[in-house]
Parts: C-alpha cells; sequence; structure tokens
C-alpha cells in the first residue's frame, strides 16, 4: 500500500430513532424518491459501491445504477464490491450475476473460489483489512467510493477514521424494538471518550425527511 486511498463517501438511510432495517434486519425501504434520486447521483459518480456479505445475505442487491430515476438511458456501472472476510456470497447472489464490474474482498486465508470475471482481494486476517483494500483500489485508478452499510461495515469504517463525508437520511417515523439493527454496529461503547467525532453536522429537509451530512476527522491516509 502506498498510503494513498479513494475518497470514502458514506450514506445510509434511518428512521428517526436510527435504525437501518425493521426486526431481524428485515429490508426497510426507509429512503424517499427524493433521497432516491441523491443517492443514484452519488452511486453513478463513484467508482465502486461497497457493501457487507451480510446486506448481500439479507436483500441480495444489485447495487446498480437506476438511470431511469435520472431522467437516462445507461452510463458507466461502478464495481459492486462486497466485504465477505470468510467468502459466504451465495453463488446464486445478483453480485455475482456478470452485469457490473464486480470485486469481492475476503480475508487472506478465505479458500473460497468465486465465478470467472470476479475479481478479487485478500487480505487481513479473520477480517478484510480496509486500509489494504483501499490501497488495492487507488492502485486499480479508484478516486471515490460508496460505502452504503450495514451496521457492522458502516462501524468498521467510522472506527478506522475512512471517512471522509457521510450522509444520513432520516426517514420520518420510528421502527422501535430490541432486534431491529441500528446506524453502527462493532464493539459497545463504554464511555465518552470511545465515541467517534463526527465533526460539524449539517441539516436540511429532503422530502418528507431530512438529510445530514458531516466529515469526520479522518486518520488513515491521505484521498487522491
Amino acid at each position: 500500500m502506498n498510503g494513498r486511498r479513494p475518497r470514502v463517501l458514506v450514506n445510509c438511510a434511518v428512521s428517526l430513532d436510527g435504525r437501518l432495517a425493521y426486526a431481524g434486519g428485515a429490508r426497510a425501504r426507509l429512503s424517499g424518491p427524493e433521497d432516491l434520486i441523491r443517492v443514484m447521483r452519488i452511486r453513478a459518480a463513484s467508482d465502486g459501491v461497497v457493501v457487507g456479505v451480510g446486506t448481500v445475505l439479507a436483500d441480495d442487491p444489485s447495487l446498480r445504477v437506476h438511470w431511469e430515476l435520472l431522467g437516462e438511458t445507461g452510463g458507466r456501472a461502478p464495481y459492486r464490491i462486497v466485504l465477505d472476510s470468510r467468502g459466504r456470497t451465495p453463488e446464486g447472489a445478483r453480485v455475482l450475476d456478470g452485469s457490473a464490474p464486480t470485486l469481492l474482498a475476503t480475508a487472506a486465508d478465505c479458500p473460497r473460489r468465486f465465478p470467472e470475471g470476479i475479481e478479487r482481494y485478500r487480505g487481513g486476517t479473520g477480517r478484510v483489512d480496509l486500509e489494504g483494500l483501499l490501497g488495492d483500489l487507488a492502485d486499480r485508478g479508484f478516486r471515490q467510493i460508496l460505502v452504503e452499510g450495514g451496521a457492522e461495515v458502516l462501524s468498521s469504517f467510522f472506527r478506522a477514521g475512512l471517512v471522509d463525508r457521510a450522509t444520513v437520511y432520516i426517514a420520518p417515523w420510528l421502527i422501535g424494538g430490541h432486534t431491529a439493527p441500528p446506524l453502527l454496529g462493532g464493539p459497545e461503547c463504554p464511555d465518552a471518550a470511545a465515541t467517534i467525532p463526527a465533526g460539524p453536522v449539517t441539516a436540511e429537509p429532503l422530502g418528507a425527511g431530512l438529510l445530514l451530512t458531516f466529515s469526520p476527522p479522518g486518520r488513515a491516509g491521505a484521498p487522491l
């Protein structure tokens, strides 16, 4: 790794009480029409869209740009990048369908083989080495990636100081309960010293919801 990395954008949508999904991680369509268009614009401007294998298992996303929402017929497809330390992506997952360039990032010792045409990054012991992955993406010419989740992936990027800009759409309803996943997973936060600084936060109305934007202080290498 040469110290360079792509610019890292994080985006997600949560309920008013900060939940990413319904009970047990069941998919919740939290973005309104205006937010969906905004997200598609960010996807279209990014070199890659990153999710964790948990999102693939729960939602089977295509991670494509819905050009029709942007009033366009098509364009360059960003890479679909899946963080899958142990190689759990199902053979029939849409991210493996060959319709867009795809990269699977696994731990170094993961023996899983993926279909021909699927690119691979191996790095890290037990978990994917995020800084190593970002260095690899920089070497491939990536200048910007969009990280979309889930909670464990978002937590990993924030706690590593790898987020340059974050946008969070707040949907105008509450979910509650004990098993609906929050915005951040990962280790428990025992006190104020373990919190993650977010920096100044701006808020603006977007459709029926609210869009928060902030830039956490980074600490892991300069973006390209």
